[in-house]
């Protein structure tokens, strides 16, 4: 891929658009670390941990580009993110194990750590998007994280408002996890100078993991209606 080529561009707003969709929860566990803080150095911490995570997130995704040149790694690391991909819609999350912190340093190692643990869907999807290009990694990640931490609040509030957000982050996991099959170098003999087969995978993995993503969804739905309309105990 030729530096800032037309592929470069796109591959860079595939980046930004699936940390987006993945990063919402990891900000806000960053806002949940801080929140006891002082308001004057709230925004330090963040500030702070933010930057903390940023490196770490670069140098964990530098590795992993590096790792998937490991024959059968690209393969395994496309299924994993198909299974992100569905978590991305089957899954409610959940932040109540996360500690706030009463002064600045342990804040920014609880921000730093926390990241850290929830970021691997983050990482391994953007070393698959990336296609084993460095600097798409670290100029995709420089600009998506501290959107995503500053600009939390407001896509959390579009993605409520518009659930079709959520299923276009999930078609580009799956077709990024699928695309990473299909690349493995151990598997080009069956995808190779066949386009019918490797596109109609492709299309399987995107239109399986959207219908789980909304069958699941759609069963958390019901759900959470039984527990609503059951009466109050006292």
């Amino acid at each position: 891929m030729e530096l800032f080529s037309a592929a470069f561009f796109i591959a860079l707003a595939n980046i930004i658009f699936i940390d987006l969709i993945l990063a919402g929860d990891n900000a806000i566990v960053i806002g949940m670390a801080a929140r006891k803080l002082p308001a004057h150095i709230q925004k330090k911490a963040i500030m702070l941990g933010t930057a903390g995570a940023v490196l770490l997130r670069i140098a964990a995704t530098l590795v992993v580009v590096w790792l998937l040149k490991i024959p059968w790694l690209l393969a395994i690391g496309g299924v994993m993110l198909v299974y992100i991909a569905y978590k991305v819609l089957a899954d409610e999350g959940g932040h109540e194990k996360i500690d706030a912190k009463d002064s600045l340093w342990p804040a920014v190692r609880t921000i730093v750590i926390a990241d850290a643990a929830m970021g691997l869907d983050n990482v391994i999807a953007v070393a698959g998007a990336s296609k084993q290009h460095m600097i798409l990694v670290v100029l995709g990640l420089l600009i998506s994280v501290p959107i995503v931490i500053w600009g939390s609040t407001l896509f959390i509030k579009l993605l409520g408002r518009f659930p079709w957000i959520a299923y276009a982050g999930s078609a580009v996991l799956a077709y990024t996890a699928s695309h990473m099959i299909t690349e493995e170098p151990n598997l080009l003999p069956f995808f190779a100078d066949k386009p019918i087969l490797r596109y109609g995978f492709i299309a399987l993995i995107i239109l399986g993991v959207l219908g789980a993503g909304y069958t699941a969804k759609q069963r958390q739905r019901k759900r959470n209606e039984k527990r609503s309309s059951r009466p109050a105990t006292r």
